[in-house]
């Protein structure tokens, strides 16, 4: 009889999200190598003009300028006090926008903006963060509660943000497939130092079933990658994964050919340097 596969834990999911999949099943290993399209709620109808655009243009450069530029638009990002704020609000935080996040993330995936995007990926996806500062796996640990409270701050007073998020990862995923057509997977590396604050579901010798954090940092390249550790883990990502790599906003986002990829349980190839 054959050993039935790892699942997504009930304590990393919730029962609800807001895209086509349920998080047991988006979180799953079957999802990692058998994926399908995943489309939030409503992003596609509410936006349904610049997708239009989008596929009339020919460049990827082409494409960026029109993003930003409806982006822009549609949540007054240049202009802050079309969308209603005021100078005089004692919190009021017009420049909290999807790039400040993308670059926060950068600089610190634990911090405010850190916490964004895991909450984010926890709303949308219902993948629910297994680090943020330290392991999470008790909710009524301070921990926990820390990313909580970074969470809600880094969201307060700012303009739809977390609806900024779900317009940048429809657009990665219609870049990705307009880009690698055909293509469902991207071969990506992650670089560790120890392995022991990973959450292992199966083991054997240079193979591994693990569970990731809601959001985690991957590269193309091998040779970064062992700039972070002296094991290289490989993991086969479904593009429908892929939240948004460096190179989709051309000027913007400067990673490293990093590529920010949601989390869930993953089947990895390890290789020691």
């Amino acid at each position: 009889m054959s050993t039935p596969s790892p699942t997504l834990p009930r304590t990393a999911r919730l029962p609800i999200n807001r895209c086509n999949l349920p998080a047991v099943i988006l979180g799953s290993l079957t999802y990692q190598r058998h994926p399908v399209p995943l489309h939030l709620d409503g992003v596609a109808d509410l936006h349904r003009g610049l997708f239009a655009l989008l596929a009339d243009l020919a460049t990827p450069e082409e494409r960026a300028q029109a993003f930003q530029a409806h982006m822009d638009a549609a949540f007054s990002l240049t202009h802050p006090e079309d969308a209603g704020y005021s100078a005089t609000w004692p919190r009021g935080r017009p420049k909290a926008n999807y790039l400040m996040v993308l670059r926060g993330w950068a600089f610190d995936p634990d911090g405010r903006e850190g916490a964004v995007l895991k909450g984010w990926v926890e709303s949308r996806f219902g993948l629910l963060p297994r680090h943020h500062g330290g392991p999470i796996r008790d909710f009524s640990d301070p921990t926990y509660r820390h990313y909580l409270e970074q969470r809600s701050g880094g969201l307060y007073n700012t303009n739809s943000l977390e609806a900024q998020l779900d317009l940048l990862y429809a657009y990665c995923q219609a870049e990705l497939a307009r880009r690698r057509n055909g293509d469902s997977h991207l071969i990506l590396y992650r670089g560790v130092n120890r392995m022991n604050g990973y959450e292992v579901l199966a083991d054997a010798p240079r193979h591994r079933v693990l569970l990731f954090n809601s959001l985690n940092s991957f590269t193309r390249e091998r040779e970064r990658a062992c700039e972070f550790g002296d094991t290289i883990l490989e993991v086969r990502v479904p593009l429908a994964k892929v939240f948004f790599f460096h190179g989709l906003l051309p000027g913007k986002l400067r990673g490293e050919e990093e590529f920010g990829v949601i989390g869930g349980v993953y089947e990895v190839a390890e290789a020691t340097l």
